[in-house]
């Protein structure tokens, strides 16, 4: 499976400091097929008229592919508990702060408030711990948000097979997860101890939940960890690689910038507005049919922009901390976000583009029968 990351890194040192002119960025918009090579000169554009000629095809094919629907969801914490050191991370097992875990009465409180909200698709998250944090408990969690959401995913540690196979039948359709970066040698500097320290077993993570029944995926990395557009290159062969082996699922991409997370940890790239949103141009105009996820991450104006153009997928009225729906209380976050819209003021905004907010993954339902 790591073949993709070594031809993303061969095609990178290839492009790196090639810069395609206006004429020869119109030759490749005007290609049936993008190939990696062409993405790896996309990547190097920086005169404003040849990303907003990007911009144009980019929001083409989204229209062309999703319509004008896009889904919203939100995560649910229910554990912080954490056996990794990762340098990053607000819930490294190396910061000292209260550790929570929620039980399950309260996780259905969490479920009812974001229901109140307006909520209907959530992601369910904990820390790296299966002591704290074992299967079954996720499980109990899942069965518990089924009851409430029309679209139960997690974003949690990398399972066994039939472990993933337990939370599919359980109501689980998605799983989100995370390779931070493709660098390996990066990989383990930042990952110096812990479960998460095995680069192939959370590389491989995805595959075992698709076969073992889930019908969404969303992979990427945590830009600013190592080199932005190595990474970039290396998600979109990587979401390239699970369509072809998986063509029947739903694949997205989402690309998450490093945020402050109470750390001392200083970012080795910075990845600016201008180059984060061309990231996301790119990897519509590669990958027409593949999801764009985008998070409160990024800030309301930027979300606002982007939206019409290429996300299909983003989140809304998000609390990063364990709970924090039903008792709003200030807690340690795993990181911090910037858009701190309500859900519904967010729904306002997606139709005021013209846009059709959607909770439920009308498509996935159809493509099961």
């Amino acid at each position: 499976m790591t073949e993709f990351i070594g031809k993303a890194q061969k095609v990178w040192e290839e492009f790196k400091d090639y810069i395609p002119t206006y004429d020869e960025v119109c030759e490749i918009l005007e290609k049936e097929v993008v190939s990696i090579e062409d993405v790896a000169k996309l990547l190097n554009v920086e005169d404003k008229n040849s990303i907003l000629l990007m911009a144009s095809k980019a929001k083409k094919l989204t229209r062309e592919n999703f319509g004008k629907v896009i889904l919203l969801y939100a995560p649910l914490y229910i554990s912080n508990y954490c056996q990794n050191g990762c340098v990053y991370c607000g819930f490294s097992c190396r910061k000292n702060y209260k550790r929570e875990k929620l039980v399950l009465d309260e996780i259905e409180n969490e479920l009812r408030s974001m229901k109140e909200e307006g909520i209907d698709s959530v992601i369910i998250l904990t820390g790296e711990d299966r002591i704290h944090s074992p299967v079954d408990y996720i499980k109990q969690a899942c069965k518990i948000a089924a009851n409430y959401m029309s679209e139960v995913s997690i974003e949690v540690y990398p399972l066994f097979e039939e472990e993933y196979r337990s939370l599919a039948n359980a109501g689980v359709v998605g799983i989100t997860i995370y390779q931070e970066t493709y660098q390996k040698e990066d990989y383990e500097k930042l990952h110096p101890f812990g479960p998460k320290k095995d680069f192939e077993f959370r590389l491989t993570a995805v595959e075992r939940a698709l076969l073992a029944g889930f019908h969404e995926a969303c992979v990427g990395p945590l830009l600013g960890l190592s080199h932005p557009k190595k990474d970039v290159l290396c998600t979109l062969l990587h979401a390239e690689y699970l369509l072809d082996k998986f063509p029947k699922t739903e694949i997205s991409v989402s690309f998450p910038r490093v945020r402050s997370a109470g750390t001392d940890f200083v970012p080795k790239f910075f990845v600016s507005d201008k180059e984060f949103i061309k990231f996301l141009i790119v990897a519509r105009i590669y990958l027409p049919r593949v999801g764009i996820v985008i998070s409160t991450r990024e800030d309301a104006r930027l979300r606002d922009a982007l939206v019409d153009v290429c996300i299909t997928k983003m989140s809304a009225g998000s609390k990063t901390t364990v709970g924090g729906y039903a008792t709003q209380e200030e807690r340690d976050a795993q990181f911090e976000i910037e858009d701190r819209r309500s859900v519904a003021e967010v729904v306002d905004s997606i139709i005021r583009k013209g846009l059709r907010p959607e909770f439920t993954n009308w498509v996935r339902g159809v493509n099961s029968l």
